[in-house]
């Protein structure tokens, strides 16, 4: 057997046994309940805690796991964050090994890399490939940006979502989630630094708490007198379309016609970079909004409050 093959070889002995097909069962218009699709996850702890993605598990009714020995659990849903397409799973299942966590954050371009899921119900599918790029951007379905996506072309289809990326030594550096369809070898996952950072926040509430402002804006390009004359370090700004009544937009006293260009200190240029900086942390706490109107700049404090459920701010295309 060649080099390259051993390697492999090895690092999937190391991991397979974490790894999980996830069978998807919802409630129909009857209430009865369907087969409704099928995904990919991994164990990381001893305890019965799985890894896969929000959108592999959202709003199933019925959720059993098989392991690479045939053998079938029961699991429940312990919390979801669909804004990182993150979800943590619990099965009662005992004695099965979990996977090792890697740092994804030293990973380098040009890195082997082994995907194992279950495309099209093929179960325990390995594919390979290299670190594409590191440091992309990917769209999830409620509209956020998750950063520190990793790009690899180690082939993922419908079916590998939420199951392990791992390393030459079998520690798990991502979770794989998606997938550019009719292009070859764009496939995408999580940093694992990304999950194990939103997993207290899991296991505590079953979710993860992001603030809200109540605002609709529009990207726009300022004149670059403005630009210079206020010292701006960017060259958009979000241009306020309306605020919502009772927000804590409204409170602050911001109207529309204004242009956000910083928020708690920080640059904005786009709504992804107001997102980003609305972070858990946050809520509760007073900060300020830098906005231009009349020509004049202005600083406009406010408390911020949860999202709960929502888009921290709904965005005018």
């Amino acid at each position: 057997m060649d080099a390259y093959s051993q390697i492999v070889v090895s690092a999937v002995a190391a991991a397979k046994e974490s790894v999980v097909k996830i069978d998807v069962r919802k409630l129909n218009k009857q209430r009865k309940l369907t087969p409704a699709g099928a995904g990919s996850g991994f164990l990381f702890a001893t305890d019965g805690y799985v890894f896969t993605n929000s959108h592999v598990v959202h709003g199933a009714a019925e959720l059993r796991l098989t392991f690479a020995d045939g053998t079938e659990h029961p699991a429940t849903l312990v919390g979801e964050d669909p804004d990182s397409d993150l979800a943590l799973l619990h099965t009662p299942a005992t004695g099965q090994p979990a996977a090792r966590l890697g740092d994804s954050a030293r990973l380098q371009i040009g890195q082997l890399v082994i995907a194992i899921g279950n495309p099209y119900g093929f179960q325990h599918t390995v594919t390979s490939g290299v670190v594409s790029a590191l440091g992309r951007t990917l769209r999830t379905e409620t509209g956020r940006l998750i950063d520190n996506i990793i790009q690899t072309d180690a082939a993922l289809n419908p079916g590998n979502s939420g199951g392990p990326l791992i390393d030459a030594d079998g520690q798990v550096l991502g979770v794989n989630t998606a997938t550019i369809r009719g292009a070859q070898g764009l496939c995408f996952a999580i940093g694992i630094n990304t999950a194990t950072a939103i997993l207290p926040a899991l296991l505590s509430e079953g979710r993860v708490r992001r603030g809200y402002l109540g605002l609709s804006t529009q990207q726009v390009e300022l004149h670059p007198r403005v630009i210079n004359f206020h010292q701006l370090t960017t060259r958009q700004a979000l241009f306020v379309v309306s605020v919502e009544s009772g927000s804590p937009a409204e409170a602050a006293g911001l109207r529309a016609g204004d242009f956000v260009v910083a928020f708690a200190d920080q640059p904005v240029a786009s709504t992804d970079d107001l997102f980003r900086l609305l972070t858990g942390d946050k809520i509760g706490a007073f900060q300020y909004l830098t906005v231009l109107r009349d020509q004049q700049r202005q600083k406009l404090e406010l408390r911020i409050t949860p999202v709960d459920g929502r888009l921290a701010a709904m965005t005018k295309e």
